[in-house]
């Protein structure tokens, strides 16, 4: 939940903290290519040589050769380094896989999901107000480190992001190094802008592995709220399995935040319901408003809002027939973590369940599903911290195709 999200008027000159990290802004650009109705270009699986990305890449993730930056490729290498630099940190949270036992065999190749509101940098640094974490956990330079060591730990093939602010100089560049084709879909008026020494917008960002899936379909939607377009947005992109030769549709959203703003999240989930229907029926060939399309959805969000929201029981009760994969890990199988975030503001503690991976159960299996940390791992002073990056959780499910009857 970004309490970020007010006019930057309210906002003191010593509130605003300086930015860590120097790296470049290719923002204007951008905002500039932003549309409601067209998509941002699919960023390339390599660096174009003839961008001047080699001096805009984060140094600390770049090796040089033959005069250029390039990214390493083995992500074991990868993920040692960033042990390595953060080796003074507190111990990091051990969670486990919690398989789930269908009465099937074991998939031979589950599809890894990861859902995960990273908190951007700008934010962070300068609006959240975490007062119980120091201001040094939240440097960019250890940052980095922590948020890439969490995906790597991981590996997923599918991976979705919200609040992302480095995009161009970080995570798009290391991923691609590692085999991933990605998208980005910046917010149209980010509260990252409110902050001095800024990398720019945030917003979100969705990779896939290329070793693994191949890319029919990307749009990047402004979410709208009774036609009325807002300030949230969402990617869909439509993936062909190489493996099985099975498509999924897959979105990326973050609602809006704050109490007071129900009804809005609720239209924007409708919305963004809508236009998921209206791309998988583009490829299915059936017919508009038909709900039984042959194609799965896997929908990932900081959706700002608890299960007991409009939004969620759209969702739930969706023509669709999607479910939501962390209720897997109660043992009723109907209820929600206890929490999703764990943050301390001035305004007090909040601990509740906002972030959720929906997917389509008629046509997908949950295999897996990564626990929570416990209530002691997470610590007194809560999220972000020294052994977390972020204020929310990552979600990360193993998936598989159910057999076509």
């Amino acid at each position: 939940m970004r309490g970020a999200e007010r006019k930057s008027s309210v906002y003191s000159s010593k509130e605003v903290c300086p930015m860590g990290g120097g790296a470049t802004r290719l923002y204007s650009t951008v905002t500039r290519a932003f549309s409601s109705s067209s998509p941002l270009p699919l960023p390339p699986s390599h660096l174009d040589p003839h961008q001047p990305a080699d001096t805009n890449l984060d140094p600390d993730f770049c090796k040089e050769q033959r005069g250029s930056s390039v990214c390493p490729l083995d992500p074991a290498d990868l993920l040692q380094q960033c042990e390595e630099a953060l080796r003074d940190r507190p111990p990091r949270f051990h969670r486990k896989f919690v398989h789930l036992n269908n009465g099937d065999s074991a998939p031979s190749s589950p599809i890894r999901v990861m859902q995960w509101n990273i908190l951007a940098q700008a934010l962070g640094e300068g609006l959240d107000s975490f007062v119980q974490c120091p201001l040094e956990a939240l440097s960019w330079s250890r940052r980095k480190y922590l948020i890439l060591e969490e995906i790597l730990t991981y590996r997923p093939h599918i991976l979705c992001l919200q609040e992302v602010d480095h995009y161009y100089d970080t995570f798009q560049p290391v991923l691609a190094g590692l085999g991933y084709s990605s998208n980005f879909c910046p917010k149209p008026w980010s509260p990252c802008l409110d902050v001095e020494g800024n990398n720019g917008p945030d917003g979100c960002a969705l990779f896939f592995d290329q070793s693994r899936f191949e890319l029919l379909d990307s749009v990047n939607i402004r979410l709208s709220a009774m036609r009325i377009p807002t300030n949230q947005v969402a990617i869909l992109t439509l993936l062909r399995c190489r493996s099985t030769a099975r498509c999924v549709c897959v979105a990326v959203t973050h609602l809006k935040a704050r109490s007071g703003w129900e009804w809005l999240r609720s239209t924007q989930g409708c919305d963004l319901l809508r236009h998921l229907q209206i791309l998988v029926q583009k490829h299915a060939g059936g017919p508009a408003g038909d709900p039984s399309s042959d194609i799965p959805l896997l929908i990932c969000g900081d959706f700002n809002a608890i299960p007991t929201e409009e939004v969620y029981r759209h969702f739930i009760t969706s023509p669709l027939s999607l479910d939501s994969a962390y209720k897997k890990l109660s043992k009723d199988g109907l209820t929600e973590p206890e929490y999703t975030t764990w943050k301390i503001r001035p305004t007090g503690e909040c601990c509740s369940t906002l972030d959720y991976i929906w997917y389509s159960q008629d046509m997908l299996r949950v295999d897996a599903v990564l626990d929570m940390p416990t209530e002691e791992q997470i610590g007194p002073n809560r999220l972000p911290s020294f052994s977390y990056p972020s204020d929310h959780l990552s979600l990360v499910c193993d998936f598989s195709f159910k057999e076509k009857e």
